[in-house]
């Protein structure tokens, strides 16, 4: 093997090395994220949630409405349930129909 083929494969080693690591990386720090806690829906503020919010929505910040029901937020373990909002509303473990933009 030439130096010129040795440091071509080397380089593209590293890069295969890099970019697993990465994909590693990534997934093990949302599953941090969610370590002692749970989805919690109708609980988040507009543009407050954490992930996808049914349709219309993509990922965390697109929720439309306070208190989206088919938008979730993570909190502690064992408290979704118990949240109490305005009007005595509560949080779900499950995604609500209500207060959904058209």
């Amino acid at each position: 093997m030439t130096q010129k083929t040795f440091i071509g494969a080397s380089a593209l080693a590293g890069a295969v090395a890099m970019a697993l690591s990465g994909t590693t990386l990534v997934a093990s720090t949302s599953g941090a994220s969610a370590a002692g806690k749970e989805k919690c829906y109708g609980v988040s503020m507009a543009g407050k949630n954490d992930c996808a919010a049914g349709p219309g929505t993509t990922c965390a910040g697109t929720s439309k409405v306070d208190y989206q029901g088919n938008a979730w937020k993570y909190v502690e373990e064992g408290t979704c349930a118990s949240m109490e909002l305005p009007d005595g509303r509560m949080g779900s473990l499950e995604p609500l129909t209500r207060d959904v933009p058209a």
